[in-house]
């Protein structure tokens, strides 16, 4: 009887023993399970997103592109800008048909090109700058080039997010772009885009470069003023001296001359007045000038669009302003030569082929690197 009584108590305590974490799992979570939180709203309409996936994959015609962009419209224009930057072939014809048809409403603004070392501070200066230019009623574009990571091929397109003033201007319109693999991160893409920047009624396109300092001759050869902003105290003095830049700039402006920095900008300005004496006049006879400015505190930046001003009416006067154009297109045309035909020699499938055996050739000693270029190249000639 005492056996049997302890036998059920052992069995019915070995139930329970065995039941707990059975019950535990079926009633309670573990502390590391994720507690239920608070559902949020959808913050986009179903709707709202159905109705611009549709608009997205509507076919735009180049008549209504054409048509929006003369318009004004900031949205059909940055398309526009995406199908000339676009490596696809079926965006490359229609944006040249869409560039064929604003061409005759193009070629009436000023460009200027603005460049300087990386944390010279390009983006706060345009952003004052533009900010001044529309307050006296000019349309202004900011074409803002980004750099291009060498390792990923990405690029951050900040330029927004610094210009948050001039970005919700009207009267305003900024589009970053990246690099990617061109000298000084302007090229053909750039210039076509200025066209279409034009065509919609912007009289102002800025142009901000990478700020490279030897490959700024890309986006000296597409604008009609060029500038160079410059530090002070910061040991870029010396730099401003060497040859190249200096020569191509029509303008150099001492940025950040604020607070305690004043009056080493002062001091730099002499400096570079000094230096630019060194060099041979201009084509036309205009002086480079040397200003000073800041971009946080808008000082100077008055001064430095009436200087702008009376250069642009200079060269229009004795011609140098359409002389200076008609260059700028002669070398972009041979540019544009010289690419696509690099560009179609690496397509060509025997090319392919062949640079595979020439670079183990090379590799083992038994070529020179002329030699196996030129047997390379006879794929191009057609005989």
């Amino acid at each position: 009887m005492r056996v049997a009584f302890l036998s059920n108590f052992l069995f019915l305590n070995l139930q329970i023993v065995f039941s707990i974490p059975y019950i535990m799992t079926m009633h309670s979570k573990s502390n590391l399970s994720e507690k239920e939180g608070v559902k949020q709203p959808e913050t986009t309409s179903k709707l709202s997103a159905e109705k611009i996936k549709l608009s997205r994959k509507k076919q735009v015609s180049t008549e209504e592109f054409v048509s929006k962009i003369l318009d004004g419209n900031i949205t059909f224009l940055s398309r526009a800008i995406t199908l000339i930057e676009s490596t696809n072939t079926k965006h490359e014809e229609k944006a040249n048909s869409i560039l064929n048809a604003c061409l005759p409403y193009a070629n009436q603004s000023v460009r200027i090109g603005i460049t300087g070392v990386p944390g010279v501070g390009k983006s706060t200066f345009i952003e004052s700058f533009g900010k001044y230019l529309t307050s006296i009623g000019k349309r202004v574009a900011v074409l803002a080039v980004d750099p291009s990571s060498s390792v990923n091929k990405g690029s951050i397109l900040g330029d927004k997010t610094r210009m948050e003033q001039l970005v919700t201007d009207k009267n305003a319109f900024i589009r970053p772009s990246p690099s990617g693999t061109s000298l000084g991160g302007v090229a053909q893409k750039t210039k076509e885009s200025i066209l279409l920047c034009e065509a919609a009624g912007f009289d102002t396109i800025i142009i901000e470069t990478v700020g490279v300092g030897q490959s700024e001759t890309a986006v000296h050869a597409m604008v009609d003023f060029f500038l160079l902003l410059k530090l002070s105290g910061a040991g870029d003095e010396l730099q401003g001296i060497k040859r190249g830049i200096i020569e191509m700039a029509d303008a150099i402006v001492i940025n950040k001359a604020d607070g305690d920095n004043i009056k080493n900008a002062k001091i730099a300005k002499v400096e570079f007045n000094r230096a630019l004496h060194l060099y041979p006049p201009k084509e036309n006879g205009w002086q480079p000038k040397v200003m000073t400015a800041s971009g946080i505190k808008n000082t100077g930046i008055k001064e430095i669009h009436e200087m702008i001003s009376e250069y642009i009416s200079n060269a229009k006067k004795d011609g140098f302003f359409d002389r200076r154009r008609y260059k700028q297109n002669k070398h972009w045309l041979f540019t544009t030569i010289d690419q696509q035909l690099k560009n179609q020699f690496y397509k060509n499938p025997s090319v392919k082929k062949s640079l595979e055996l020439e670079l183990e050739n090379l590799s083992n000693g038994e070529i020179t690197p002329f030699n196996a270029a030129k047997k390379l190249l006879k794929f191009t000639i057609k005989r």
